[in-house]
C-alpha cells in the first residue's frame, strides 16, 4: 500500500465513522400546545418557538400540532411530546396522567386571567345576570369542551349566580373547539352568546377582526389561574440532569434575550416562574364541577 492509498483509506475511515456517529444526534424534544385558537398563528407561534429553544438547548426541538385539546394531553402522557403549553383545566389532566409532571413557566397575566362573555346585538342584557333571566330565549356556546377560560371557570362562575347553561338555554350550549371560532359564531348570529379568553377576544377588537356592532362584551369574569408551560417528569433521565431547569431558563429570559416576536405570539411580554400549587384552586373548581379526567 503506498502512502497516498493508505492516507485516503484513513480519510475514509474517518468519513464513515462520523457518518455513524452524526446518523444519532441524541433524544428530540417534541413541543405541544393546544390548539386554542387560529392554527396558523399556532403554526408561526411554535415554529419560531422551536428554533429558539434548538439554539439554546443545543438539541433539536419539535413542534407537534394537534386537531384538539384531548390530543395534547394524550400525547403528553404518553411521551409524545415532553413540553407542552397548556391551559389550567388541561394542565391539571396532564400532570394527573403523568405524576411527578410539573408547571414551570406561565405568562404575566396567567396568575390573573379572565374571560369575556360576549352577546349578540339582538341580545339586551348589560350582565350575567340579566342574561340569566333570559337565557330561556337565547342560544349559547363554550370553546372548547376542556378549555380553562372557554368553558371550565366560565361554567363556574355562571352555576355560581344560579344559571344552569346545560338546562336554562334555549338548546344545550354549544363547543365551538377555539376562542377565534366563539367570537365568529356570535358575530355570525349563529348563537346568541358565548365566551371566551380575554386575550383572543382583545386582539380580535384592538385588529379590527370582529364586527363590535353584531357583537360585544357583556362582561368580563373574575380572575384564576390558567395557562402554564408544563415538563413531563422523566425529562432528565431522557435529555441530561438539570434539562429541566435549562428549559426554564430559557423561558424565563427570553424578553431578555430579544425574543419579543415570539413572546407577541403567546399574548404576552414574558414568561415567569411557576409551579404546580398555583392550580389548587383551580384543581377544586375541577372536582366541585366533577368534570375530572
Amino acid at each position: 500500500m503506498n502512502k497516498r492509498t493508505g492516507l485516503f483509506l484513513t480519510l475514509f475511515t474517518i468519513l464513515i465513522l462520523a457518518t455513524a456517529c452524526g446518523g444519532n444526534d441524541g433524544p428530540v424534544l417534541r413541543v405541544g400546545g393546544i390548539p386554542d385558537q387560529d392554527a396558523s398563528r399556532l403554526a408561526r407561534r411554535y415554529d419560531q418557538f422551536s428554533d429558539y429553544l434548538s439554539n439554546r438547548l443545543g438539541v433539536k426541538v419539535e413542534y407537534v400540532p394537534a386537531t384538539d385539546y384531548a390530543a395534547v394531553v394524550t400525547a403528553f402522557v404518553r411521551g409524545d411530546v415532553q413540553l407542552a403549553f397548556f391551559g389550567g383545566f388541561t394542565g391539571y389532566q396532564a400532570r394527573l396522567s403523568d405524576p411527578g409532571s410539573e408547571a414551570i413557566a406561565q405568562r404575566e397575566q396567567d396568575a390573573k386571567f379572565t374571560s369575556d362573555f360576549i352577546v349578540g346585538a339582538s341580545v339586551s342584557a348589560q350582565s350575567l345576570e340579566e342574561l340569566k333571566s333570559v337565557a330561556g330565549e337565547i342560544t349559547f356556546t363554550f370553546g372548547s369542551e376542556s378549555s380553562t377560560s372557554g368553558h371550565l371557570m366560565p361554567r363556574f362562575f355562571m352555576e355560581e349566580i344560579g344559571l344552569d347553561p346545560d338546562t336554562d338555554f334555549k338548546t344545550v350550549p354549544n363547543y365551538s373547539g377555539s376562542h377565534d371560532l366563539t367570537w365568529r359564531l356570535v358575530e355570525s348570529g349563529a348563537f346568541n352568546a358565548g365566551v371566551l379568553n380575554h386575550d383572543v377576544w382583545q386582539r380580535a377588537v384592538d385588529e379590527h377582526l370582529v364586527d363590535t356592532d353584531k357583537v360585544r362584551e357583556l362582561e368580563r369574569s373574575p380572575e384564576y389561574f390558567d395557562y402554564n408551560w408544563t415538563v413531563r417528569a422523566d425529562l432528565d433521565e431522557e435529555f441530561r440532569v438539570g434539562f429541566k431547569d435549562e428549559i426554564q431558563a430559557a423561558l424565563l429570559e427570553m424578553d431578555e434575550n430579544g425574543q419579543d416576536e415570539i413572546l407577541e405570539l403567546f399574548s404576552t411580554s414574558r414568561f415567569i416562574e411557576s409551579n404546580n400549587a398555583n392550580y389548587r384552586e383551580l384543581e377544586q373548581v375541577i372536582k366541585e364541577l366533577e368534570l375530572g379526567n
